[in-house]
């Protein structure tokens, strides 16, 4: 009994945010700002409880049988292809689901104080509550399929809140491309399970949901032969979501959103959802070495190619944007060479530290009267003491510095990457951490100390945020600070507690693949334990270095970081500013022709030609001539009339005479 009331606990965590969105969303002004508020909060809040709740369920049971699941209904059967509509939840999508929802519910208190003043306070909180509804559904589907109705869901969630604002046309726009975008990724992703489709339906039995989790990993084998072709579909979805070459171009420009959903999309939600369907679909990614390779390589390229342009961006959320892609790039990177728990890890650290920046950035920009460049900030350290202190935090966090979170999570992506042998990837993401530390140090530097450089009137409203935005900013930095902890490394004389957890997720993945499975609690690799110190080392010195450069140019050496812009003519500063120039080659290849293509051929040829010519208006014109036709016959003289009936007798009367 027990049992049967936490299974059932799954479906209202999916649930209760989605009643919070429709209440919201159907009131909308009718609904006073501070029940919308309230209520949306709860909501998430609730829901927030509930994953605590079956998360110690979970934590209560025998490692090998950790795993519950609630049957809804069956959405669709007939004949052997079968599809429930239900949740499951192990490890993994426990801790999604705790990260989810518990940086949801910040973010949703976060935004009681910055969106305090919009015209569209219900509808905004009525988007946000959809958006968890979405990403819980992605995050708790017991299958394939219902996974991909969530992935659909935060897609369609992310185009309403980045273009939030839409009387702005460059928010419209933004909205426009990250939906756009990501229906590119998503048609590889449907191919992908199309395939997986029509290989396992002929061989099923009743009862055996076609995309369920556990029939796919039960079928590996007759997956094998399609296993690369279905995981190279399926990460084709997984650029898009997860902001991979070449599919990253959305997210930086998702910034013209609200921060609290810069914060939501690049933190706890939208972003990870690929590197969750690869953690997910991990039995299937091990079959494929070609498969695995490609993930690596592009996590890898991504990670040092977002670094390089966040070094030249003034735009506090355009850096903190392609932090983020360099970031899931690391994630992509860990996936690639195998280690899908210390994926996993490095987005709930992520959560933790780029959740509690992107608040920070919010905080200033609140107190700069919504200014975001960072050349006229400065000097903000003693006007905004919590939101410097939590700030740097983060930055300590991310930079990879002891004992901040994100140097366990990120030491142990370089780790796996150099002991399964790609010591290449390796280098390129040690050289990414680098230049990591150095781009946040410079965004500090720019943002809290020196003169402030904003003008008079900006000057006079600088003032710290209220609590509902300082707050989700103190507890943020606590799990930046201590949060990774969890995965402390064996070679630091820790358990990694947190890989343990994971481990019966991945360890049939593993063992399809020959890999060496470990039990918790036992070091989860033979190698060298001197080696790990020293990339250890050598990486938070690296970490530190890039800091302390940050620090140094930016506070004491302006005219180096001008000499930089002034090198060849200013030319590579250029390329970067201008982030490759990636934006205007899409332009010119895809997005102009298109435009032609469609005005010219799809619109003058295919709708004005065929669609109104031949089909509307040539419709028109057969009606227009029988009509015309028929009048002859139809215009009531009844001599006419009578004539005609005389005619038709006659005819009549001849045919049966001579026919018989």
């Amino acid at each position: 009994m027990e049992s049967h009331s936490t299974e059932i606990l799954l479906r209202w965590i999916v649930l209760i945010p989605l009643l919070g969105a429709a209440v919201n969303g159907l009131l909308n002004r009718k609904l006073p700002r501070q029940v919308a508020g309230l209520l949306a909060c709860t909501t998430v809040g609730i829901s927030f409880a509930l994953s605590i709740v079956v998360f110690l369920r979970l934590l209560g049971m025998e490692a090998e049988h950790r795993f519950l699941t609630d049957t809804v209904a069956t959405w669709i059967g007939y004949g052997n292809l079968s599809v429930d509509l239900g949740f499951a939840i192990d490890p993994l999508n426990a801790v999604m689901a705790l990260v989810v929802t518990g940086i949801g519910f910040l973010i949703h208190v976060y935004s009681l104080g910055y969106m305090a003043h919009d015209q569209g306070f219900q509808r905004f909180f009525a988007y946000l509550n959809l958006f968890i509804f979405s990403m819980m559904t992605l995050v708790l589907g017991e299958n394939l399929l219902m996974l991909f109705v969530g992935w659909e869901g935060v897609g369609l969630c992310s185009y309403l809140l980045i273009s939030f604002w839409f009387n702005d046309e460059a928010n419209a726009a933004a909205g426009k491309k990250a939906f756009i975008v990501n229906r590119i990724g998503d048609f590889g992703f449907l191919i992908g399970m199309f395939l997986i489709g029509a290989t396992l339906l002929p061989h099923l039995q009743g009862g055996e949901g076609l995309f369920s989790f556990q029939t796919l990993q039960h079928h590996t084998d007759l997956l094998a032969p399609v296993a690369t072709v279905i995981c190279l579909l399926l990460f084709v979805g997984a650029t898009g979501k997860s902001a991979q070459i070449p599919l990253y171009i959305w997210l930086p420009d998702a910034m013209a959103g609200p921060t609290p959903v810069s914060a939501l999309i690049h933190a706890a939600t939208m972003v990870t959802a690929g590197v969750y369907m690869i953690a997910r679909m991990n039995f299937l990614f091990v079959m494929s070495d070609t498969a695995m390779l490609v993930v690596a390589i592009v996590g890898a390229a991504t990670a040092i190619f977002a670094s390089s342009i966040a070094l030249v961006q003034n735009d506090i959320k355009k850096v903190l944007a392609y932090s983020t892609v360099s970031q899931l790039g690391y994630m992509m990177l860990a996936c690639g060479v195998g280690a899908f728990g210390v994926g996993i890890f490095h987005v709930m650290t992520h959560a933790f530290f780029k959740a509690l920046l992107f608040l920070g950035s919010g905080s200033v920009i609140h107190a700069m009267s919504d200014e975001q460049d960072m050349r006229v900030m400065g000097g903000l350290k003693n006007k905004l003491p919590i939101t410097y202190w939590t700030f740097l935090i983060g930055t300590l966090a991310i930079a990879g510095v002891f004992p901040a979170a994100g140097f366990f999570s990120k030491d142990e992506i370089l780790w796996k990457a150099w002991s399964s042998g790609h010591h290449i990837l390796w280098g390129v993401g040690f050289l990414a951490a680098g230049m990591t530390a150095f781009y946040m140090m410079r965004l500090v530097a720019m943002t809290f100390y020196g003169q402030n450089r904003a003008s008079a009137e900006v000057k006079s409203h600088i003032h710290e945020s209220p609590a509902t935005m300082t707050i989700p900013l103190i507890v943020l930095a606590g799990l930046a600070l201590v949060g990774g902890w969890i995965g402390w490394p064996h070679f630091l004389g820790g358990g990694a507690w947190f890989e343990a957890w994971l481990e019966p997720v991945f360890s049939g993945g593993h063992a399809a693949h020959g890999a060496v499975v470990h039990s918790a609690g036992e070091a989860h690799v033979a190698h060298d334990v001197a080696m790990e110190w020293t990339l250890a080392g050598a990486s938070l010195a690296w970490g530190i270095l890039g800091l302390g450069v940050g620090w140094f140019i930016y506070t004491k050496k302006l005219a180096t970081a001008d000499s930089f812009k002034k090198f060849a003519g200013g030319f590579p500063h250029r390329v970067l500013l201008n982030k490759y120039y990636v934006d205007e080659g899409y332009e010119a290849a895809f997005i102009r022709p298109g435009f032609r293509l469609s005005k010219t051929v799809l619109w003058k040829v295919i709708d004005a030609g065929v669609i109104d010519g031949l089909l509307v208006n040539g419709a028109a014109l057969v009606v227009a001539v029988v009509g015309s036709v028929l009048r002859i016959f139809q215009n009531g003289m009844v001599r006419f009339y009578a004539w005609s009936f005389t005619i038709g007798v006659t005819v009549f009367i001849l045919y049966l005479s001579f026919s018989g």
